[in-house]
């Protein structure tokens, strides 16, 4: 694809960046094929290709409007184009450039303002969300269906281990996921715990930054990510990994070395850290004999297993869940069109939440076909999204595991 891009963004990082990325692209269509949006919406600008265009528009000058930033908008950063492309085409980091371009130059009509501040200032302060998830589940019979469904049953949280280890790994605590389903990471220590590794958590670690760079404050996730590197920096020689109980953070940690590149003062840190960066279903694979002996009760029935698209398509990484469950005795099956989004996309369900529960119910139909015990997924707003639209036991895989080793 030839590009001439406009003086504004002309030779800046940002812009041979994008300019790269847009070179790379053929044209061909296959993206279109695996795009959510495209197969809902049916229209061609609401998918990779389309989008990709939008911004190479905008990029060499073209004044966009507010159709384009919604086009934009209803992107649901899935990256399961990035899998299908067959020219290596970086989709989701061009479509953050082009958002960042489009916001300075379109105005948000001010519900869509109030909206994305409440959302960006609130979910990544934990000090703030918990109080107020707390609240809102004390009153949940009087809320909104659609708020009901955001405040699902709180699994109980069994006791943290206290043994010490040889073999310690940083666990990121997330923002909203200690006080939506808790016992998550809780689980994740007791089974590593299990197997002789001790989880750490650094108190002044918070956000991946991911929440705040998507909606657009990229300057503000910026800083949670440089936040996180100067809570986890004392401990760097001293643990083997940084493990990530949710797929969407590790696909953000992963990435600090790239977008913290340009920062002299944290570029070095920024790459150690996401070389240090591990999901959880990376690191379990290498325990399954020891596990197998640890089960004491095999979970009955069939669990259907959901990888989030943060774990297959932005980490690149599939069929390590499936794998540690079955050495663990599990019967878990993937549904057909396993690759697709669920809906619902960091704060995507909250935003566009017409075309979230759309792939949403699609999903489930999916998964439901199975005729599953319960459903298993790895990230905590995959979780949060099916539950709302099933009565069939949605969790974390983890805790699955966790009670399969008593």
């Amino acid at each position: 694809m030839q590009t001439n891009l406009a003086d504004f963004i002309k030779g800046t990082a940002e812009g041979r960046e994008a300019e790269e990325i847009l070179r790379a692209c053929v044209h061909c269509g296959f993206c279109t094929a695996t795009c959510p949006t495209y197969q809902v919406l049916g229209d061609e600008l609401d998918g990779p290709r389309g989008r990709i265009y939008l911004i190479k528009q905008v990029l060499e000058g073209a004044q966009p409007t507010r159709k384009t930033q919604l086009h934009l908008d209803r992107c649901l950063t899935c990256r399961n184009c990035e899998t299908t492309c067959p020219s290596g085409v970086r989709y989701g980091r061009l479509v953050d450039i082009g958002r960042r371009v489009v916001d300075s130059m379109v105005p948000r009509p001010a519900a869509d303002r109030v909206r994305r501040t409440m959302l960006k200032e609130a979910l990544p302060r934990k000090w703030l969300f918990t109080p107020a998830y707390r609240t809102g589940k004390a009153v949940r019979g009087v809320l909104p269906a659609s708020l009901q469904a955001k405040l699902p049953d709180t699994a109980p949280v069994g006791q943290w281990p206290q043994r010490t280890h040889a073999r310690k790994m940083l666990l990121l605590d997330g923002c909203v996921q200690p006080a939506m389903s808790p016992n998550i990471n809780a689980a994740a220590a007791r089974v590593l715990d299990a197997v002789g590794v001790e989880l750490v958590v650094a108190p002044r670690a918070g956000c991946c930054g991911a929440l705040r760079f998507h909606l657009n404050d990229q300057d503000a996730g910026l800083d949670d990510m440089r936040r996180n590197i100067d809570a986890w920096w004392p401990y760097v020689n001293d643990v083997e990994a940084i493990v990530m109980t949710a797929s969407g953070c590790g696909v953000t940690v992963k990435e600090y070395g790239h977008l913290l590149a340009h920062d002299e003062a944290y570029a070095h840190k920024a790459r150690a850290i996401s070389d240090l960066a591990v999901d959880l279903s990376e690191l379990m694979p290498q325990f399954e004999a020891q596990l197998a002996e640890l089960v004491r009760e095999r979970p009955a029935g069939r669990v259907a297993y959901h990888p989030p698209c943060t774990l297959q398509h932005g980490q690149q990484i599939r069929g390590k869940v499936e794998g540690v469950l079955r050495a663990a005795g599990v019967e878990v099956t993937l549904c057909a069109d396993s690759h697709l989004c669920c809906g619902s996309a960091g704060t995507y369900s909250v935003l566009h939440p017409e075309i979230a529960n759309e792939l949403r119910d699609r999903k489930l139909a999916n998964l439901e076909a199975e005729r599953p015990a319960r459903i298993v997924s790895a990230n905590i707003g995959c979780i949060t999204h099916l539950q709302s639209g099933t009565a069939t036991p949605v969790e974390h895989w983890i805790e699955l595991l966790d009670r399969a080793l008593g």
